[in-house]
């Protein structure tokens, strides 16, 4: 468009842009500013509002502090990469914003422009010879059209005396005829071929869904960039390297698969193990919708659950979590499910057969439910009673549809990457927890001939920035290898690397040249690298066995010498096996989530490396084995200086006595857990140790990591819910025609909050009804509560009427309603209320009957005085009650309030209509990771199925810490959500981590740490 003007381009982070700027303004040329975020330089201020004015009688403008004549021929031309830019509302009046993202239409014409030059030619370049007889027709004509006016005007006198007049006309009359024919008959072939090309129509459609599947995978990681430049190469690869054949229907089949499977090889290169499955089940879904063999309101559910606050109807099974029921229940507003709510309860029976089964999906669904519903549908019937078996399923329907090849990722292949790369795109290996893909590379470089001094590698970090440079200019004209690490801990640096990468130029580089990228996933880095660079990941095996595998091969252990050099060979080779299971353990601990870590640690290879020393050192140098010095030097400091919680550091301890102890060294028949399948082998050569590694279970069983069977349900359901939290953040709100009831379900929504919603507490009436007070510390703790909560009610309520008003168009939609708006339709609690909320893990329905329950339990208080029972789970802060309970107790009997701490009593599970003399009487508490024995009064294990169990009434006794009784018991933890993790507040509190509670048990300790047992305030559901 500009091309004759010589249209300059610019990037705001070149140095002279803005002396480019002037010039071009002074000489009215075209500028084109290139990749902005989304705020925009003030120097551009004048520029963008046309801020010119007359100076000595020219028009000029002022740009900084310098005056420039403004040539009305300048043209400003802004773009910008990101993905959906929020501009402001003043940035937006004062440009023309116009959306150039591809459209699905868009993009099948290009493919089918791309397929059909390919397959045929012949008719591609009929077409274009076609449209350029065309133009020549239309230009021939309107040249006799010309002529035929020129001759009348130029004629005088009775034009048909006029010869050479008539003449012209005849002519003119016969080619008339001749060009009219010629377009008829180029028409029809037009047509013909139009007809040939819309037979490859359908792959064209096809390969534009397999697209926009990829096209939001950026929202899951930010390294999952794929530039449509880069997946028309693939396709017309695809389209060359496919098997040949006559027939049209056959050979877009062949093309359908082989580019689909093609697609999913390459992008799964790319791709961490969570989001392989994820990304298949998307294409599957994606081409199903597109043919209509999913329903968008069943996909919404199977993704959210159904968006919905109360449940009128009662649950009518003691077995089913009301949770379950209450997606049933969602579940009979859509139209294949209708009736199911009522047939749930008539055939109770049968449905309890699918919910008790180890394999709930493969078990027929009761009567004409069997039959009625298909493959997906079954999947949602999954969804509700039995979360955890929701993977195993979309991995079975993958392979039904799209055939088995699209759930086994093929392995990380080096060779292959680096053969699909050329001088001017770099490698990008993408960093997981446990992954060192550098000594792979150098491998792989001797391999190629690019060892030693042909490959120079650099960690980037402050101040690398020029030698990476350095490297790079002499990399590119000797045509070597560099390798740049940690690309995400140089987040300044980024911009250069991306001025790099773009200057690149095949004709200036050596071909051999290459530049290897490592970077954990970050938003920094620049997406044009990323969309043009060939990535991949290369994770740390998953599982106990490979775990320790891979701990033998490693230096130093995997060498003869240390591994035979210990000058006691029996101990230090048992408690070297046993070291590596720890390690392995504690690794693999952090897929039970928060049962076996509160914060997930990235344990790796070094704290094992330096342990496997530490133990040959001391083992060389003492007489007896040093048990206590190799379990503080790997407990508390190797692995546990990474440990932050002091509950995780526990738990660490606790794994480590299992392998660090006299019982592996001494006793022969000393095994790790009760199934008697894990142990340290007798002593032997190294690779016996290996022989025994590669007998382990593939899948082992929750017991060796201390757990019970519940973990491995809790395990897969956080497994289930990861999948359906990362889908929908890939779909984007505008799924054709429900926008219009999208609106209205939020409007419902947002004026059904608000009727609940009670008036704000009146702080001020309170104070006087309940004055502080030194005998009743509690009247402050309710006046405060009441205060805290106000700020929330009032952020919901104002949210909710702006929402209705925004709706209405009253006013303007900011990206902060606009992210209450997409919560509200996914059923989640908005990020806006969560900031000024307590920590709550809910879905919106129950979140809003928790927080009125809450709103209910201070308005009793504050109506019919202090409640014989408190419900500890109802307090926003709730430090400040137990501090008040304390706190009474010092008043009341006159000891020092840092002398005191609590006693704690389960008590019978009934009604309590007295408070206690002193103390306080609590509710509200579950057991996460056991269960209360009613009969024993103590902690028992879980029954099968049931995650969570509900504590009695538990009186809290303030006393003398000297005084508290000593009893077998288990000190555990008490969080405000499952989550267990938070962070320190300014009070020095943890935001969810409250106290820990002595209760009693039969059985050790270090039972109940294994399987990270503690209390919670609040389920998820």
């Amino acid at each position: 468009m500009e091309k004759a003007n010589t249209l300059h381009i610019i990037k705001l982070s070149d140095s002279d842009f803005v002396r480019t700027l002037e010039n071009c303004i002074q000489f009215g040329t075209p500028v084109l500013l290139e990749n902005i975020g989304e705020e925009l330089d003030p120097i551009l201020e004048p520029l963008l509002l046309k801020q010119t004015f007359k100076q000595g009688g020219s028009v000029c403008i002022r740009l900084g502090d310098s005056t420039i004549e403004y040539a009305p021929d300048f043209r400003f031309y802004i773009t910008t990469k990101l993905r959906n830019p929020h501009y402001l509302p003043e940035t937006s009046v004062k440009v023309t914003l116009l959306n150039f993202m591809i459209t699905p239409e868009g993009m099948q014409d290009q493919l089918l422009g791309i397929v059909v030059a390919r397959e045929r030619p012949d008719l591609e370049e009929e077409k274009q010879a076609l449209i350029l007889q065309g133009a020549e027709n239309k230009r021939q004509l309107k040249e006799i059209e010309d002529k035929i006016l020129e001759t009348l005007q130029s004629s005088e006198g009775n034009i048909l005396e006029d010869e050479t007049a008539i003449k012209i006309l005849s002519s003119s009359k016969v080619l008339a005829n001749e060009i009219t024919e010629k377009q008829a008959v180029a028409e029809v072939t037009e047509k013909k071929i139009d007809a040939t090309r819309l037979g490859y129509r359908p792959i064209a459609i096809h390969s534009s869904i397999l697209f926009f599947s990829i096209a939001d995978l950026a929202n899951i990681e930010p390294m999952y960039q794929y530039s449509l430049t880069w997946f028309i190469n693939l396709f017309t690869m695809s389209i060359e390297n496919s098997e040949k054949c006559d027939n049209l229907d056959t050979r877009l089949q062949i093309l359908r698969d082989h580019f689909t499977y093609s697609l999913y090889v390459n992008v799964c290169r790319s791709l961490f193990e969570k989001d392989k499955l994820l990304f298949s089940f998307c294409l599957n879904v994606n081409l199903l919708k597109h043919e209509k063999m999913i329903d968008d309101s069943e996909w919404k559910f199977l993704l959210t659950g159904g968006v919905g606050l109360d449940n009128p109807h009662p649950n009518p099974c003691t077995w089913l979590p009301t949770n379950s029921w209450d997606e049933i229940c969602r579940l009979d507003s859509l139209v294949t499910f209708k009736y199911i709510r009522r047939d749930f309860e008539r055939l109770k029976e049968g449905w309890k057969q699918v919910y008790d089964s180890m394999e709930p999906h493969h078990v027929p669904f009761p009567e004409e439910w069997q039959d009625k519903l298909g493959e997906f549908q079954r999947m949602l019937m999954i969804r509700c009673l039995r979360p955890d078996k929701v993977v195993p399923m979309v991995q079975e329907f993958v392979i039904h549809s799209l055939g088995r090849k699209f759930i086994e990722a093929p392995p990380f292949d080096l060779g292959k990457a680096f053969g699909d790369s050329h001088c001017c795109a770099p490698l990008i290996f993408i960093l997981s927890p446990g992954s060192d893909p550098m000594a792979a590379l150098l491998r792989f470089a001797d391999d190629q001939g690019f060892g030693g001094a042909k490959l120079s590698s650099l960690s980037l970090g402050q101040g690398q920035g020029p030698i990476a440079m350095q490297m790079i200019e002499k990399a590119i004209k000797e045509g070597t290898w560099v390798v740049l690490q940690n690309c995400h801990l140089a987040t300044s640096w980024m911009p250069m690397l991306e001025k790099v990468c773009e200057e690149l130029n095949p004709d200036t580089t050596h071909p051999d040249f290459r530049l290897w990228l490592t970077s954990y996933p970050s938003p920094t880095f620049p997406v044009s690298v990323l969309q043009n660079g060939v990535k991949m990941t290369n994770e740390a095996p998953k599982g106990l066995r490979a775990n320790i595998g891979r701990s033998y091969l490693m230096d130093p252990i995997s060498d003869p010498e240390f591994f035979n050099s210990c000058n006691k060979p029996g101990a230090f080779k048992k408690l070297l096996y046993g070291l590596c299971f720890f390690h392995a353990l504690v690794q693999e601990r952090r897929k039970f989530g928060p049962l076996g870590w509160n914060i997930p640690y990235e344990f790796n290879e070094t704290d094992l490396r330096i342990s496997v020393q530490q133990l040959h050192m001391f083992l060389n140098q003492y007489q007896e084995v040093p048990f206590d010095a190799i379990r503080y030097m790997t407990g508390e400091c190797n692995y546990g200086g990474r440990v932050t919680d002091d509950w995780d550091r526990r738990s660490l301890r606790t794994v480590l006595a299992k392998f660090y102890n006299n019982q592996i060294t001494d006793n022969p028949d000393y095994k790790f857990d009760s199934s008697g399948l894990y142990y340290s082998p007798p002593e032997g050569d190294y690779n016996s140790y290996i022989e025994y590694t590669k007998t382990l279970p593939l899948n082992p069983t929750p017991e060796i990591f201390g757990m019970n069977a519940n973990a491995d349900i809790t395990k897969d359901q956080t497994e289930t819910k990861l999948l359906f939290d990362s889908i929908l953040l890939t779909q984007s709100r505008s799924s054709g025609g429900d926008a219009k009831s999208s609106d209205d379900m939020v409007f419902e929504v947002a004026a059904d909050i608000l009727s609940k919603l009670p008036a704000n507490f009146d702080v001020e009436a309170s104070m006087r009804k309940y004055p502080t007070t030194y005998t009743q510390s509690m009247n402050t703790v309710l006046v405060q509560e009441m205060g805290r909560f106000n700020k929330l009610l009032q952020t919901i309520r104002d949210s909710c009427i702006n929402i209705q008003k925004a709706i209405k168009g009253l006013v303007v939609m900011s990206a902060e309603l606009e992210e209450v708006v997409n919560s509200i339709l996914k059923g989640r609690v908005p990020g806006m209320w969560m900031k000024k909320s307590y920590p709550s893990l809910k879905p919106l329905g129950s979140y809003v009957n928790d927080f009125l329950a809450r709103l209910k339990f201070l308005q009793d208080w504050y109506d019919h005085g202090t409640p014989p029972v408190f419900w500890l789970s109802g307090f926003f802060f709730t430090q400040a009650f137990l501090t008040g309970s304390q706190q009474n107790f010092a008043r009341k009997y006159t000891i020092p309030i840092d002398l005191l701490g609590f006693d704690y009593e389960v008590l019978e599970d009934k009604e309590y209509h007295q408070a206690p003399e002193d103390g306080v009487y609590v509710r509200g508490l579950f057991l996460d990771g056991a269960r209360w024995d009613r009969k024993k009064k103590v902690l028992a294990e879980s029954h099968p199925k049931v995650l969570y169990d509900t504590v009695p009434v538990m009186w809290l006794k303030p006393c003398k810490r000297q005084d508290i009784p000593k009893r077998p018991s288990y000190l555990s933890p008490v969080y405000k959500t499952s989550e267990r993790r938070g962070t320190l507040s300014t009070t020095g509190h943890s935001t969810n981590f409250v106290i820990s509670m002595t209760i009693p048990s039969d059985m050790p300790e270090e039972h109940w740490i294994g399987r990270g047992v503690a209390l919670m305030c609040q389920l998820n559901s």
